[in-house]
């Protein structure tokens, strides 16, 4: 550690501990500020902190009562209040990780407005010794998708930049877009209404020209995007939650179903900490296997789940369920079986 990087970490965990000294007639003990300074972050000893709180009190007007042990430290009743400069090494890690796992979500603007919080960020995790574990904590975790991982597509930054920019302002995008069934661009003018994220790919929720139904946009087949002057029309009642709800990315809800399944017990290890539904039940059947119950909403979404187990799973009810996955697992029999 180089001994800029000595000094950063001293003056950085200095000015956290005298955000926490309070104004007389409230005070703080050394040891009160050592646990604060600890849970923030910062390696730090008691008798450290002793050490600069008696040092300050030659600069600063803080004052110690001693008629008390321990000591109970605040600033002077009539000392001038004043905004300290500084980051907490928690803050500047929650920053960090939101920047990771965020960026394409907030809108481009926001980011650069929060650019300077970001160097901050860097520069606090990487002050010195005292948060040094802190900043580790980067490596010990990581986010694993439930699916099967893709590699996200290309979303150049101009692109991101304009449809954020458009859906904050509520104003309408002129846009080239290469739709999937198609080799040539297209260019028309859109009215965005929100973004979703689904697993590696981004989708701009919009509609286009001045007709009413809503389209779902691949953000990373928009070759161009120009923000316009016009204020964009957003449907009557319209709300996004809502919209993904009613089905326009498999969740659709069609009610609550009685599921029952058979499932081979490995298969159902983690639903015993994971359950279904509330009122799921798991009991045992032949071995190797047990029967599984639970009310869980009818959805694109379970079908999916459901057929990810493939033979380790035997759908019992709804019946209509049951006749669907038993013409399907027989058109797959076709399929690998073409002769018979």
């Amino acid at each position: 550690m180089t001994k800029n990087q000595n000094n950063n970490d001293t003056q950085l965990r200095q000015w956290a501990m005298l955000r926490h000294i309070p104004q007389h007639p409230r005070q703080v003990s050394a040891r009160e500020l050592t646990e604060k300074l600890r849970s923030e972050g910062f390696v730090i000893s008691k008798r450290t902190v002793e050490r600069d709180l008696v040092a300050f009190s030659a600069i600063f007007p803080l004052i110690s009562n001693e008629r008390s042990i321990p000591y109970g430290w605040s600033w002077s009743k009539d000392a001038e209040t004043f905004a300290l400069p500084t980051m907490l090494p928690l803050q500047a890690l929650t920053l960090e990780l939101a920047r990771e796992h965020l960026a394409n979500l907030l809108p481009a603007s926001l980011l650069k407005t929060l650019t300077p919080y970001f160097k901050c960020a860097e520069g606090v995790l990487s002050s010195g010794e005292g948060v040094k574990k802190l900043s580790n904590w980067r490596k010990k975790v990581a986010l694993i998708s439930a699916g099967q991982p893709l590699i996200p597509p290309n979303y150049p930054e101009d692109i991101i930049e304009a449809v954020h920019s458009a859906l904050l302002a509520n104003q309408q995008l002129e846009i080239s877009y290469i739709p999937r069934d198609y080799c040539e661009t297209k260019t028309y003018p859109i009215h965005p209404l929100g973004i979703v994220q689904r697993g590696a790919v981004s989708y701009l929720v919009a509609t286009l020209y001045d007709y009413s139904d809503i389209r779902l946009l691949a953000i990373h087949r928009i070759k161009s995007a120009l923000v316009l002057n016009q204020a964009s029309n957003i449907p009557d009642g319209f709300d996004l939650k809502s919209y993904i709800s009613q089905g326009a990315f498999g969740f659709e809800e069609s009610g609550l179903i009685e599921l029952i399944v058979r499932m081979t017990t490995s298969a159902s290890e983690h639903l015993w900490e994971t359950p279904l539904s509330v009122n799921q039940q798991i009991t045992q059947d032949k071995v190797g296997w047990v029967r599984l119950s639970a009310t869980v909403p009818d959805t694109a979404q379970l079908r999916w789940w459901l057929k990810g187990f493939g033979d380790e799973l035997e759908l019992i009810e709804p019946t209509a369920l049951r006749i669907e996955f038993a013409d399907m697992a027989n058109k797959i029999n076709q399929i690998y079986n073409p002769s018979k």
